[in-house]
């Protein structure tokens, strides 16, 4: 049954002819049984008596659609094309039909191979049609190529000598054999003949010279033809043992071959067959072999066997005539037809599409033609001279002179384009960033700063405010290499400006837009300030998405660093280091206090907070935290969250705070100078973690000398000790009221830097305090147990020998303590006081 495709459709996958809609079964766009329906309902000669029929048939389509995709593309390992197909709805009709079968008597056993079905022919390879362009605008449309095994004719190979003769009919098919086939026969004294064929008979001799040693001379060795085809060679099928002749110039679809022994007494083996193959006189034209091959290969041209033309339109490719008209006319051009097709002049059943010239696919499948890409093969299409160019269904080559020419102004021409396009991109980009800029500096605050500085008077300071490009340049665009250190919300850069200044730039990670106003309070009254043991903040940049801030450097660090660093061993290695350290901080804070133009709470007291400057003087700053500053009618507030170890407790439970909060933080940091130790740490019990409690534990234990860092211990003096220890216990008192204020805290840290430094053992007036009992020429003394309480960790049980020499008030005091905690009671010194026994 033939079948057609109505003009305005896509093929449906694996329908049949159903009133103009059919498929194709191949992968490709499928008409949907919605579309069929439509078409089949709209058409005039619908009679509605054949519903049934009709709903049958579509679900047979919806079955097939759903099938055909899965249509096998191959079998044996050779290609199948559409129109053929393996399978139902995956060919055209059935001429086309491709079984996959193991069972051919002709194949190797067990290896599958594809059949097709109506003439029982195995199939060796599929062509398609090749594209236009290889055969000329003028020729007839090109055919698409089958080759098939097919039987030899022989006489005299069997044991009985039994003749065979080989017929191919492909009446009524879309086949035909090729003219590309040759007649061969192979044997002394044969005729090949073809049969059936019109219209005349073909055939050709096959003779061998000296029937008894028939031998000729090919190249340096002989060759006997009659027993030993090995020493050939290569020579042609010339009617010396083999002979060969044409196809008759028609198309044939009947074809038979025959073989007849011009011999009476030989016997030999004689073959005939038709080939696509050139057959030499070699040992490989053995006609005894070629027997039990059984058979040979020849070629089938193939048309497309429809009578529908719709079929074609369905297709979208021009026809022949089209095709011909537009490549005559040099004004007009066939790039943009991808396929032609046309009917057969022989047989008007018949059609034959092909891709066009420049294209390559199936031309069978809508959309099957697709561009060919000739400059992946430049040297064939254009040389070595020139370069290829890809067109749509063409290329183009352009010479060396023409393409410099091209290259060059092409190249100016991008050059002009690519400098206008860069100009441009840097123009926008710079506008972006200013308008950016501008939105940064009015969103952090900007016109307030100004209203600010403009209306601040009196003041030598004022606050400067540093562009983005300026800090960019300053810190390499806040390189990574410049990170000085980072906080929980912000990150400290180390830069130089272009005055040779080093800066510290702190750049935060968040900011409350809520208290942007605060901020810029801050900012202003900061960087008034200017006090030696303060980090001076030099100004602030307001056109980054966050406010970044720029103070002075301090180039030595912090003292946490310093005292918590196992590998630090020859810094703050003093107790007068130490102090000095611990009188400029309390400066500094005394300083923000109260002597400020308004108060300051710093809030976040702590030793990462205190730098050091190149002669290791404190100086108190506010690194790795952002600060946002709230204003009421009496202080300045700087609300950050606190530090574990640092934070006043008071504070924690009342949420309220204080001048009293800084000075809890800075009495934390007082016994970190003394002890060396953390504010916080997990190597202490659970009760003891945080420092305070510990140091205030152990002095309730009398136990001080047990926890003064080892690095001073040995040449500190203990009174000032003694009396710093005894201030930080004031300063870490649970209430607030009764802690002392940071002014008399550094005041108090003052006097006890100019106490006077004696050694216990030489101060003579402690005898005043002591007992003495005599015992022969020696003394005995025992210390009063609470003048020397604070400086011993057991009760105080202190020996001390004294040894007055005659003729002399002066007398030598040797000590020695019950429980030897310390060198110095080892000590031997003398002292000008009168003994009274």
């Amino acid at each position: 049954m033939d079948l057609a495709v109505s003009e305005d459709l896509t093929p449906c996958v694996g329908c049949v002819q159903v009133n103009g809609c059919i498929s194709l079964p191949y992968k490709t766009t499928l008409l949907s049984p919605t579309n069929c329906l439509e078409n089949i309902l709209n058409m005039s000669s619908y009679n509605p008596s054949s519903l049934m029929i009709i709903l049958s048939l579509l679900f047979f389509l919806v079955f097939d659609l759903t099938f055909a995709g899965s249509c096998p593309k191959t079998c044996g390992g050779i290609d199948i094309p559409y129109p053929f197909g393996i399978g139902e709805g995956c060919y055209l009709n059935k001429w086309y039909e491709i079984k996959c079968d193991h069972n051919n008597s002709l194949s190797v056993s067990g290896k599958l191979v594809p059949v097709l079905s109506l003439i029982a022919k195995e199939v060796v390879d599929i062509s398609l049609p090749e594209s236009l362009g290889s055969y000329g605008y003028y020729s007839r449309m090109p055919y698409g190529k089958v080759h098939i095994k097919n039987p030899i004719a022989s006489t005299g190979c069997s044991s009985n000598k039994q003749e065979f003769r080989s017929l191919l009919n492909l009446t009524g098919s879309p086949f035909y054999v090729g003219v590309s086939n040759k007649l061969i026969g192979i044997g002394c004294n044969s005729t090949a003949s073809l049969t059936n064929v019109e219209p005349s008979i073909t055939g050709c001799f096959s003779n061998c010279l000296g029937f008894t040693t028939p031998k000729y001379y090919p190249g340096s060795v002989y060759c006997n033809i009659t027993s030993d085809y090995g020493h050939c060679g290569e020579e042609s099928c010339n009617g010396n043992g083999c002979c060969k002749a044409s196809m008759p110039g028609s198309i044939q679809q009947v074809v038979g071959v025959r073989i007849d022994d011009n011999a009476t007494t030989t016997g030999w083996c004689k073959v005939a067959f038709l080939a696509n193959e050139e057959y030499t006189l070699s040992e490989g034209s053995n006609p005894n072999w070629v027997y039990d091959k059984r058979y040979s290969t020849i070629e089938l041209g193939w048309f497309l066997h429809t009578t529908n033309i719709s079929f074609l339109g369905s297709l979208k490719c021009a026809t022949m005539k089209e095709y011909l008209s537009l490549s005559r006319n040099p004004y007009e051009s066939t790039y943009g037809i991808s396929c032609a097709c046309d009917h057969n002049s022989y047989f008007p059943n018949y059609a034959s599409c092909s891709c066009n010239s420049g294209y390559m696919g199936n031309p069978y499948i809508p959309g099957g033609c697709e561009d060919k890409n000739e400059c992946t093969e430049k040297d064939m299409y254009c040389g070595e001279d020139a370069s290829c160019v890809n067109l749509q269904g063409s290329y183009k080559c352009l010479h060396r002179n023409y393409r410099l020419a091209i290259g060059i102004c092409s190249s100016f021409g991008a050059l002009i384009f690519i400098g206008g396009i860069y100009g441009l991109y840097k123009f926008i980009k710079k506008q972006r960033r200013l308008n950016q800029k501008k939105k940064f500096f009015k969103r952090n605050g900007g016109l307030l700063l100004q209203q600010q500085l403009t209306t601040t008077k009196g003041n030598n300071e004022k606050t400067r405010v540093f562009s983005s490009s300026e800090l960019e340049n300053a810190t390499e665009n806040f390189s990574l290499a410049r990170i000085l250190g980072q906080g929980g919300q912000g990150t400290v850069y180390k830069g130089m400006l272009v005055d040779g200044r080093i800066v510290a730039v702190k750049k935060s990670k968040v900011v409350d837009e809520d208290k942007l106003e605060e901020f810029i309070n801050e900012v202003v009254i900061l960087s008034q300030i200017n006090h030696r043991n303060i980090v001076k903040l030099l100004g602030c940049c307001l056109e980054t998405e966050v406010p970044v801030l720029v103070y002075e450097f301090i180039p030595n660090g912090n003292l946490f660093e310093h005292l918590h660093d196992e590998s630090d061993d020859h810094t703050l290695t003093t107790w007068e280091v130490r102090l000095r350290i611990a009188i400029d901080i309390a400066g500094a804070l005394s300083y923000l206090h109260s002597a400020a133009s308004s108060p300051i709470y710093h809030r976040d007291v702590k030793s990462t907070n205190i730098m050091l400057d190149e002669k290791y003087r404190a100086k108190v700053s506010d690194f790795g935290t952002s600060r946002t500053v709230t204003v009421d009618h009496t202080h300045l507030t700087t609300v950050v969250s606190g530090t574990v170890g640092y934070v006043d407790p008071e504070y924690f439970q009342s949420s309220q705070f204080t001048d009293k909060s800084d000075v809890y933080s800075f009495g934390v940091v007082l016994v970190e100078l003394i002890t060396g130790e953390k504010s916080f740490s997990f190597l202490r019990s659970q009760e003891n973690r945080t420092l305070a409690t510990y140091f205030l534990l152990t002095m309730k234990q009398n136990r001080l000398l047990d926890i003064i860092d080892a690095r001073i211990r040995d040449g500190c003096k203990l009174n000032q000790v003694t009396a710093t220890a005894n201030l930080a216990r004031k300063c870490l008192n649970l209430k607030g009221r009764k802690r002392p204020s940071m002014r008399e805290v550094s005041m108090e840290l003052e006097k006890i830097c100019k106490s006077s430094v004696v050694s216990l053992f030489c101060q003579c007036q402690i005898l005043n305090l002591c007992f003495l009992t005599k015992h022969g020429k020696n003394f005995n003394l025992t210390y009063h147990r609470n003048y020397l309480m604070p400086l011993f960790s057991r009760p105080i049980s202190v020996r001390v020998n004294v040894f007055c020499f005659k003729n002399t008030l002066e007398c030598v005091i040797n000590g020695s303590c019950q429980y030897q905690l310390y060198s110095f009671l080892s000590s031997e010194c003398t002292c000008n006081k009168r003994i009274i026994s």
